[in-house]
C-alpha cells in the first residue's frame, strides 16, 4: 500500500482501501507536523505510523492533547483512539471517493 493511500484512507472493503481523494489532493504534500497543525490528526498519525517515526507519532499525540484537552499518555493510547494499529496487509486495490 502506498504511503498517501494509507494516510488518507477512510476505511476498507475487503482488499480495497477507500481513499478520501479531496483531502489527499489538498494535503498530500504536508508533513505529519503540518497535518497536525491543520487538525488532521488521524492523517498525521497514519503518516508517522507508516514511516515508523516514533518522534512524529509523539508529536501528534502531544498536539492532539493540547487541542482537545485530552490526556492520552502515549502512542498506544492514540492507536486505540483512532483504531489504527499498523499498515494493513493484503490491500491490493484502491478506490478514490
Amino acid at each position: 500500500m502506498k504511503r498517501d493511500d494509507f494516510v488518507f484512507s477512510i476505511g476498507y472493503q475487503g482488499d480495497t482501501a477507500l481513499i478520501d481523494s479531496r483531502t489527499a489532493r489538498h494535503y498530500s504534500k504536508l508533513s505529519a507536523a503540518q497535518l497536525s497543525e491543520q487538525g488532521l490528526f488521524r492523517a498525521a498519525f497514519r503518516m508517522a505510523l507508516y514511516d515508523d517515526d516514533r518522534d512524529s507519532m509523539k508529536l501528534v499525540v502531544d498536539a492532539y492533547n493540547r487541542v482537545s484537552g485530552a490526556h492520552l499518555e502515549g502512542i498506544d493510547d492514540m492507536k486505540r483512539l483512532l483504531g489504527v494499529f499498523s499498515v494493513p496487509e493484503g490491500v491490493t486495490k484502491v478506490s478514490r471517493i
